[in-house]
């Protein structure tokens, strides 16, 4: 990760950490090294589609601290979980406002309606957001919520338990990853009555530090701090992602001044721009990610035990590489 030595002191790894970070700009470009697949569809899991919303537009209930895997309060400022693990009950934060946009202004602060509308729309199994989505939630299964999630209660409107068909020694580190953003029920109540449930993705409305402007498609995304950020609003008036697929031009760019922030630098550069005189700060950080072989093993040699165990042997799982 690079940073232009003329904007900024210091280094971000992802645009969650870009928002606790101290700004001279009013205004940052971030040049991400692929366009979302369509801003935050939870039935997607490609980590430039977060970027673009969940890290960015949307709160959980939880958070992971900052540079952290350990969490925080979110939207749930405290939680109670019952002595055989199976229920969680999530106290809400009050007075927290969904973000007013030219395409919606929210008349209520957000509650526990929200919160049961965000996943009771992942795990129906028919309606509008099932026919949306053709019923393919892709990280809410991979995460076994359906199986796990019995049934979520509305105490009061800021009280919800989670109530689990078994104990979940994760639960809450799970409800921090981006498949358990929390939307706005009244804002998809009235995308369903008009007819228009796509744009729940294609423009996305949330409670998060950045309230989405406008996307041009594999080209530009922009956004402006949210005034009514319940954590106060962010130093950054702006934010923009100039998709750039291309390391070398993302490179050319940081040099340019058109960019604030490169992330995912060519490998074989990466000395070069250590002794750069225009770039402030390189950080390097191991990420939390899991890289595997699959064999196809219907098809020949892989449907012999034995190769695979060979394959297996072979690899070299103590190497950095």
């Amino acid at each position: 990760m690079f940073i232009k030595k003329t904007t900024c002191f210091g280094a971000i790894a992802s645009v969650a950490m870009l928002l606790a970070a101290p700004a001279l700009s009013k205004t940052w470009s971030i040049t991400p090294r692929a366009a979302p697949r369509v801003s935050i569809r939870h039935f997607d899991t490609a980590g430039t589609t977060f970027d673009a919303a969940g890290r960015t537009v949307y709160n959980r209930l939880v958070e992971f601290k900052h540079n952290s895997t350990e969490t925080e309060p979110g939207l749930a400022e405290g939680w109670d979980v019952s002595e055989d693990g199976t229920v969680y009950t999530f106290h809400l934060r009050k007075g927290v406002k969904f973000q007013t946009t030219d395409f919606f202004i929210p008349t209520r602060d957000f509650n526990a309606d929200d919160v049961i509308f965000s996943f009771d729309r992942q795990a129906k199994k028919k309606g509008t957001w099932f026919d949306y989505s053709n019923g393919s939630w892709e990280y809410f299964n991979a995460m076994s919520m359906l199986d796990l999630i019995k049934k979520i209660e509305k105490f009061d409107d800021y009280t919800v338990k989670f109530i689990l068909t078994r104990p979940k020694a994760p639960m809450i580190a799970n409800l921090a990853m981006d498949f358990a953003s929390i939307m706005s029920k009244e804002y998809a109540d009235k995308l369903e009555a008009d007819g228009t449930p796509e744009l729940l993705n294609q423009q996305p409305l949330g409670t998060g530090p950045f309230q989405f402007v406008a996307y041009q498609k594999d080209a530009v995304i922009r956004y402006k701090a949210n005034p009514d950020y319940w954590k106060g609003k962010e130093p950054l008036d702006n934010l923009v992602f100039a998709i750039t697929p291309n390391a070398s031009v993302r490179y050319e760019k940081l040099k340019a001044g058109e960019c604030q922030i490169m992330p995912y630098p060519n490998p074989a550069y990466i000395e070069v721009m250590k002794v750069d005189t225009s770039i402030n700060h390189l950080m390097e950080k191991a990420v939390l990610n899991v890289g595997y072989m699959a064999y196809n093993t219907q098809m020949p040699s892989f449907d012999n035990p034995k190769v695979r165990k060979a394959l297996n042997m072979a690899m070299n799982k103590h190497g950095h590489h």
